[in-house]
C-alpha cells in the first residue's frame, strides 16, 4: 500500500525511482479507506534529506499511511527555504485540534545546549505535552529521544568526550517485545551525537525498559510501559553516505574529529562504506506501524487516552 504525502514533495520522485508507491493527497482523498495518520516534527535542517529517510522505512507496510509534516513557529530555519516550508508543513496551531495514529519527532544539532537554551523548546514542550493525549504512539529520535525523556521523566543527558559516530553492533535485551520480533540478537545501527542518555538514569523509571544496548554506543532503544512511546538514540533511517557527508562536512567547518568508527572499510574515508543495517531499519518501522500504531490504536482517534496515564496499562 502506498504512503501519501503533500503534493509536490520533492522526496516523492526519489522515492519513485526507488519502485516505493507514493500517492499525493487529492488522489488519496478520493479512496475510501482510513489511512493511519503519522505526523512527523522534522527538526533537523535538511529536511529533504530527513523526509526521503523516514518515508522510504514508512513505506515498507500493507498498511496505506497518511503522512503530514510539521515544523517549529517559533524557529527560523537557515538551511531550508521559507516558501518550502510554506508549501510542504504545518505549524502547531495547524494540527492541535487533529489527533493522529502515530508520530515522530527527529534529531536536531543542537546538542551542546541546554534543553531550556533551545529557543524553540517551550513549543516543543506544548506539542510533546500534547501527543499524550493527541496520538496514540511517539517515536523520539536521536535529540528527539533525550528531550522526550527529559521532558516526560526527568531523564538527563550527559556530554560526551567526543562525538559518537558510526556503526555499532547492538544486543537485543527483550527479544520477546513486539518491537523487535524478527530482529536478530545482535543487529547494527548508526549513531551521531555529542550526548548521551545513561542505563542507571533510566533504570530509575519503572515505567520504561531499556529494548536493546551496545557496549560502545550505550543505550539505544527505550520503550514506554503501554507501547504509547518509543525513545531511539541512534538513526536507524540514515542511508548509506550519511555519516560520511557528515564526516566531510566537520572536516570542512575545521572541527577535529575521528572517523566513524567501524563504517569504512579498513578506516579508510575514501573507501564506500557497507551498508549494514538497513534490514533492520524496516523491520524495526514495520513493527512500530504493526503492532504499536495499526494495531492498537482506535479507530475513532476520539477515543485516545493519556499516553501515561496508569489507568491504560
Amino acid at each position: 500500500m502506498p504512503i501519501t504525502v503533500p503534493r509536490g514533495l520533492p522526496a516523492i520522485e526519489k522515492l519513485q525511482k526507488e519502485n516505493i508507491f507514493v500517492m499525493d493527497e487529492y488522489r488519496a482523498e478520493h479512496q475510501d479507506i482510513r489511512p493511519l495518520r503519522i505526523l512527523i516534527l522534522n527538526l533537523m535542517p535538511t529536511k529533504t534529506d530527513t523526509e526521503t529517510q523516514l518515508l522510504r522505512l514508512l513505506s515498507n507496510s500493507p498498511l496505506q499511511i497518511h503522512v503530514e509534516l510539521l515544523h517549529m513557529a517559533s524557529h527560523a530555519s537557515r538551511h531550508t527555504p521559507l516558501e518550502y516550508i510554506l508549501n510542504f508543513y504545518k505549524n502547531f496551531d495547524a494540527v492541535k485540534e487533529s489527533r493522529f495514529d502515530g508520530m515522530i519527532i527527529t534529531g536536531a544539532p543542537v546538542e551542546h545546549l541546554d534543553f531550556t537554551a533551545v529557543d524553540y523548546w517551550p513549543e516543543l514542550c506544548r506539542v510533546m505535552e500534547w501527543s499524550r493525549r493527541n496520538v496514540y504512539s511517539v517515536l523520539h529520535v536521536c535529540w528527539g529521544a533525550q528531550a522526550g525523556l527529559f521532558y516526560h521523566f526527568g531523564v538527563p543527558k550527559h556530554e560526551l568526550p567526543e562525538k559518537l559516530s558510526g556503526i555499532f553492533r547492538h544486543r537485543v535485551l527483550n527479544p520477546s517485545h513486539p518491537l523487535l520480533r524478527g530482529f536478530d540478537d545482535c543487529f547494527n545501527a548508526p549513531h551521531s551525537r555529542y550526548t548521551e542518555v545513561r542505563a542507571e538514569d533510566i533504570g530509575k523509571h519503572p515505567e520504561l525498559e531499556i529494548l536493546a544496548h551496545s557496549p560502545e554506543a550505550g543505550v539505544h532503544l527505550v520503550a514506554g510501559y503501554n507501547g504509547r512511546q518509543f525513545f531511539v538514540t541512534g538513526h536507524f533511517e540514515y542511508e548509506r553516505d550519511t555519516l560520511a557527508l557528515e564526516y566531510k562536512r566537520d572536516r570542512k567547518r575545521g572541527i577535529a574529529i575521528h572517523a566513524p568508527r567501524h563504517y569504512f572499510p579498513g578506516d579508510d574515508p575514501s573507501k564506500k562504506p557497507a551498508l549494514s543495517w538497513q534490514s533492520h531499519a524496516f523491520l524495526f518501522y514495520s513493527n512500530w506501524l504493526n503492532y504499536f500504531v495499526y494495531q492498537g490504536t482506535p479507530y475513532d482517534l476520539a477515543e485516545l487516552e493519556d499516553a501515561q496515564d496508569p489507568g491504560g496499562k
